[in-house]
């Protein structure tokens, strides 16, 4: 009897002991995924603390292993770039509606995801990015015209949205990879009328081109004549009776040279005392 009343309590103390350890086995099963939780590559975390301040702002949590209170939240966002397409339709600096297709790549700044968190949440995407890109767009299209818009200042307007829409979203916690224009849609008429003036302007600049080659060739023969003419005179000025008479003997000593019959009188016509050639084969 005494054995069966020892061995009651200890039993008891038993029972209670495994129903202890079964219902806290339950609760860590119940917590472990708010307990234990793996934060992966190309994520940052930002804890809230329920009962410890609320959102720790200060301490972002790198990728890896982390144990935190079960009643704590861990909100895990992605650094990874993003892109962002729009399509949409603005108004030139003239009033006409244009269609413009912009990318932008983005992502948060790694250091102020708390920051970030507060301010706009997990869709900064949709209620910053988009909303600041359109606004944007729209603020810097609207002083250009068509015509600088599809042919000459395209380029211009591309960085001019890319400096305007960099500063409004590092002030807000994002980084600004990159702003492209794909596509600008203006109407048909106005496109049309656009493409043929450039076409007549590169015609004019064809027509100048051949004109100025055409002045430039006229120029050349016009010098080209001149010093032909200033040679001659140069030449005639040169050219006294005595030389003459020498050159005119030379030719007829040529000609007497040569095999073809002829008659030669010397003294010629009597006035340049030049020989006088007669006949010949």
């Amino acid at each position: 009897m005494t054995n069966q009343r020892n061995q009651a309590p200890v039993q008891g103390r038993l029972i209670t002991t495994g129903v202890i350890a079964f219902i806290l086995l339950i609760v860590i099963v119940s917590f472990s995924n708010a307990i234990f939780l793996t934060i992966d590559a190309g994520e940052r975390g930002v804890l809230f603390q329920r009962f410890g301040g609320g959102l720790d702002k200060e301490n972002i949590y790198n990728p890896g292993f982390h144990v935190i209170a079960p009643w704590n939240e861990m909100y895990r966002y992605e650094v990874r770039e993003k892109q962002l397409e729009e399509e949409m339709e603005v108004l030139s600096s003239n009033g006409l509606n244009i269609k413009v297709d912009v990318t932008v790549r983005v992502n948060p700044s790694y250091n102020k995801i708390g920051d970030l968190h507060e301010k706009f949440g997990k869709e900064y995407l949709n209620t910053l990015v988009r909303a600041e890109t359109r606004s944007s767009v729209r603020k810097i299209i609207g002083r250009f015209t068509p015509e600088e818009l599809y042919s000459t200042r395209r380029d211009e307007v591309q960085q001019l949205i890319q400096k305007d829409l960099e500063a409004v979203l590092d002030d807000n916690y994002v980084e600004l990879r990159a702003s492209l224009i794909r596509d600008i849609a203006l109407p048909e008429k106005v496109q049309k009328a656009i493409e043929d003036k450039i076409e007549a302007e590169q015609l004019a600049l064809k027509y100048e081109y051949i004109l100025d080659q055409e002045r430039k060739e006229a120029e050349r023969k016009t010098i080209e004549a001149q010093a032909k003419a200033d040679a001659n005179k140069i030449l005639n000025a040169s050219l006294t009776e005595k030389i003459l008479q020498d050159k005119g003997i030379e030719a007829t000593l040529q000609l007497a040279n040569s095999p073809n019959s002829k008659v030669i009188v010397v003294g010629g016509d009597g006035s340049q005392g030049l020989p006088l050639i007669l006949g010949g084969n």
